[in-house]
């Protein structure tokens, strides 16, 4: 089949459409770790700490582009500069929220445990809530 038509057929299916937004290799990721708070960039890359520093800066880049998180840079010395949703970007979380749980359904199906990608200091640090509703450390609460 030529690729060319299946792209031009594609090009209104709403799954590519989110594909084309969440589908790059670490956007799901950061978008996930930043549902209901705010993150530093060395904060992401320490939830994320395969991507590069470059691949980071990559994905947040198009992210934003996309309209999905907002950057916010503060005018102090060191430069501060901070990550957050977008009301699109929060509208995204049914989405995060179901790959969550078909993927914990799967690694626990293979002998695997999820683990939550935050510890408890992260958990504390950002509201007492724990972002992935790990049930392990004394901040977690349910995603709402």
């Amino acid at each position: 089949m030529d690729s060319r038509k299946t792209v031009t057929k594609n090009k209104n299916c709403p799954v590519s459409a989110t594909i084309r937004l969440i589908g790059g290799k670490y956007k799901a990721l950061l978008l996930w770790h930043l549902t209901g708070r705010t993150l530093r960039f060395n904060q992401l890359h320490r939830l994320v700490p395969e991507a590069t520093p470059k691949m980071l800066t990559q994905q947040l880049r198009e992210l934003e582009d996309d309209g999905l998180i907002v950057r916010t840079v503060y005018p102090v010395v060191p430069p501060r500069v901070e990550y957050s949703l977008t009301p699109l970007g929060r509208s995204l979380f049914p989405i995060l929220e179901a790959m969550y749980q078909w993927g914990s359904a799967l690694m626990k199906e293979e002998g695997l445990t999820p683990e939550c990608s935050m510890t408890e200091q992260d958990s504390l640090s950002s509201g007492g809530a724990c972002a992935d509703s790990c049930g392990k450390c004394s901040g977690c609460q349910p995603r709402t």
